[in-house]
């Protein structure tokens, strides 16, 4: 991706917007938020996968890499199609730093309800928009269909369910369906919703000068629509188990490595049909998003493949990777797709020669490299230049953590260079003032938030985990606004 010119992106997961609705979604507030943005001087606005979370409620572990979460479906707008009363909608949970994702989806799903009955008695208003989106939606009754035995399973894995669930794909007259077909259009109405109101978002965000940055995770869930759909893409036993798992070794994450538990890439058999799994996703997820960073690059090279039986990232192996020949045939089906390399951890030189051949910038985490002699070394003009991401404590909390030696040789290295006195104004300017092309700024650090910001542990499933969210436009907006200047004195 060739940025010719200097730029700054703010990294905000969309469940961290200002919701009325206990989360934030696509509804107005985002809208507002699209503006606080690019008024800003902001040129890339980075959100977080959208996908349909599973029991984690982790955006990286989704039951489809392709349907959209009706969590982020906004009732008002429903309201505005005639599918609900206005008068109807009551708020949830407004003014909460977090977000509740049972209760709201609670919530939501009664008034999902309403409006369906509304949306099947008016279909003819409704119906050349959903046949559009359904012939441009490849994978959609796949979803409907995996969902619908999923709940008739009660939330079970699809490896799990009776064998004529399970083996569906292969034998589809060993079920009769007649009975479901409303829960089956149901879940239809909710994607044609949900992708209804992100077009909205997204021609907003462009008719206001803003693009966006989506995540494509590289690995995908096994209890997923993707992995019951394409079998053979993966390395699974005759009973649909997984034979390897994905993880990572111990690194400066995690002293005792991470095991993810997605399933291993059978690239043998994604090779002999020309990685046409890949080709879809990235194909899928580029009609809304304008950059595209996929997560976890280095397994484009080398990944970490673990034996089912083993219950600690310790007994992985590096196994070589494809990679040359998966991103060839994605830009080739892609034209024009503008790739991000999120290739923390420790790497091997190939990695970064893939980024090179490709043109694919990589990433660099201020927070990782707080050290004077590190911080007075140029930041290369091709990387994408964070303070942190979504997976690292926020710039007050690590430095609150430092000790005082530390903690004076930092201050002493930045007051040479700014006034601030809050630590993550020092870093975000910073970066800023760097030679990197793009410089991306989360929210939580141009708030100067600590740990009660912290979007995500990694290798740990706890219950403030993806839940943290703004309160409301009372005192953020004002924080964005003084990054302005800092904006405009970069040249970006």
């Amino acid at each position: 991706m060739a940025i010719n010119t200097k730029k700054a992106g703010l990294l905000c997961p969309v469940f961290s917007v200002p919701g009325n609705q206990g989360i934030g979604d696509f509804g107005k507030k985002t809208e507002r938020m699209i503006d606080i943005i690019r008024e800003n001087g902001y040129s890339i606005w980075q959100i977080l996968p959208i996908q349909f979370t599973g029991d984690t409620n982790s955006p990286y572990q989704t039951l489809s890499s392709f349907a959209g979460d009706p969590i982020y479906i906004n009732l008002d707008k429903l309201a505005e199609m005639g599918l609900l009363k206005q008068s109807s909608i009551k708020n949830c949970n407004k003014f909460s730093n977090y977000v509740n994702y049972q209760e709201v989806r609670q919530f939501k799903e009664e008034y999902f309800v309403r409006a369906f009955k509304v949306f099947k008695k008016e279909f003819k208003s409704f119906s050349e928009d959903f046949e559009i989106f359904k012939s441009n939606a490849f994978w959609l009754e796949d979803w409907s269909l995996f969902y619908l035995f999923r709940t008739l399973h009660n939330g079970l894995p699809w490896n799990e369910w009776d064998e004529e669930y399970r083996e569906y794909t292969k034998d589809k007259e060993a079920l009769d369906l007649s009975e479901y077909e409303d829960e089956l259009f149901y879940f239809q109405f909710l994607q044609f919703i949900f992708y209804k109101q992100l077009d909205d978002i997204v021609l907003y965000a462009h008719s206001v000068g803003l693009e966006i940055m989506g995540d494509v995770p590289f690995y995908v869930n096994h209890d997923s629509a993707d992995v019951w759909t394409h079998r053979q893409d993966f390395l699974l036993d005759e009973d649909g188990n997984a034979k390897f798992v994905a993880g990572c070794p111990p690194d400066y994450f995690n002293s005792e490595g991470q095991r993810w538990g997605m399933p291993i890439y059978n690239f043998k058999a994604q090779r002999q049909d020309g990685f046409t799994f890949w080709c879809k996703r990235i194909q899928w997820i580029r009609r809304y998003f304008d950059v595209i960073r996929i997560d976890h690059f280095r397994a484009m090279d080398t990944y970490w493949k673990i034996p089912v039986t083993s219950f600690t990232a310790k007994d992985g192996i590096w196994t070589i990777a494809p990679g040359k020949e998966l991103l060839q045939k994605i830009i080739e089906t892609n034209p024009g797709v503008k790739l991000v390399a999120d290739d923390l951890g420790m790497i091997r030189k190939e990695v970064k020669e893939l980024e090179e051949q490709f043109g694919i910038p990589g990433m660099i985490v201020l927070l990782f490299h707080l050290e004077t002699k590190t911080l007075k070394t140029e930041i290369p003009e091709s990387n994408v230049l964070y303070t942190g991401t979504h997976d690292n404590q926020t710039a007050n909390q690590v430095y609150s953590e430092l000790d005082n030696n530390k903690k004076t040789t930092l201050r002493r290295f930045f007051k040479k260079l700014y006034n601030e006195r809050d630590f993550s104004s020092l870093l975000c300017r910073y970066a800023l003032d760097s030679n990197a092309r793009l410089v991306i700024l989360p929210i939580w650090d141009i708030c100067g938030l600590k740990k009660e910001a912290r979007i995500n542990q990694p290798g740990i499933v706890n219950k403030n985990n993806w839940t943290w969210k703004l309160k409301d436009f009372k005192t953020f907006p004002a924080k964005v606004e003084k990054t302005k200047a800092w904006i405009q004195e970069s040249n970006r």
